[in-house]
């Protein structure tokens, strides 16, 4: 398998995952894929109980309930934006993924260092740890749905909106660190939530409009040309949303 424009894809996969990296082929033309496994909820939130405490941990979960109960009609949102933006979120062919049990194994450094890419695209995996990273001589380049530096994690577009910080709500393309989201910006996207939207549709609303950045950084790592800048932001990491505050943050604001 080639890699005829040196570009070389990471993902767990996933909708929001797959739009991008299709688009990506778009403007590249095929390249090979490299997919980990999912990580097992029950080590997602064990992590989350060392660090955050078990009460904490508790109230996340149970923020599922009403949050299911706000999932009634979004699919209409999900099918009008995918046909407007024209997103393609299924999986490209088979032929084009190697898969592999998670980004930290010897399987995928090895699988990295046959294809020997200039430039890695990360996007929805684990995090990658520095034996990984070190195993091309090749930027790492990842796709969040969040500002960066303040909304770093999880639904970064979610908790902008939640705090009143409109402005905030986009996505960011940056270099990959060891950290959490802590690398180099690249670009950047500020865009709007349209009416119907909430906690199920902003991913896909900053997937179909973040597109654009996504192709600018791979287009600037495959020439060279990657230029990192300073966004001047409190660094804060987000988790899930509690029971309470999404309850609370729905009634005083809107925002589910």
């Amino acid at each position: 398998m080639s890699s005829p424009h040196s570009i070389v894809a990471l993902t767990a996969g996933g909708p929001h995952s797959w739009i991008m990296i299709n688009a990506l082929r778009e403007r590249f033309g095929p390249f090979a894929i490299i997919t980990e496994d999912g990580e097992p909820e029950s080590v997602l939130w064990k992590r989350r109980m060392k660090m955050l405490g078990p009460l904490k941990v508790a109230s996340m979960q149970a923020a599922r309930i009403p949050m299911k109960l706000t999932k009634r009609g979004t699919q209409a949102i999900i099918d009008d934006l995918i046909a407007s933006e024209g997103l393609k979120p299924e999986a490209p062919d088979e032929d084009d993924i190697i898969r592999v049990p998670s980004v930290n194994s010897e399987a995928c450094r090895g699988a990295l260092k046959t294809l020997d890419p200039s430039a890695v695209f990360v996007v929805s995996t684990r995090m990658i740890g520095k034996k990984t990273l070190g195993a091309v001589n090749a930027p790492f380049i990842n796709y969040h749905s969040g500002i960066n530096p303040a909304y770093r994690g999880m639904f970064g577009g979610y908790f902008a909106l939640a705090n009143g910080e409109p402005e905030h709500f986009g996505a960011t393309v940056h270099l990959v660190d060891e950290g959490v989201d802590t690398g180099g910006i690249l670009y950047q996207s500020r865009l709007e939530p349209k009416p119907g939207d909430n906690f199920h549709t902003y991913l896909w609303r900053l997937a179909a409009g973040s597109r654009d950045i996504v192709i600018k950084a791979m287009e600037d790592a495959v020439s060279g040309t990657l230029s990192p800048v300073h966004v001047n932001l409190p660094s804060r990491q987000w988790f899930a949303p509690t029971l309470g505050g999404y309850v609370w943050t729905g009634l005083s604001r809107g925002v589910w």
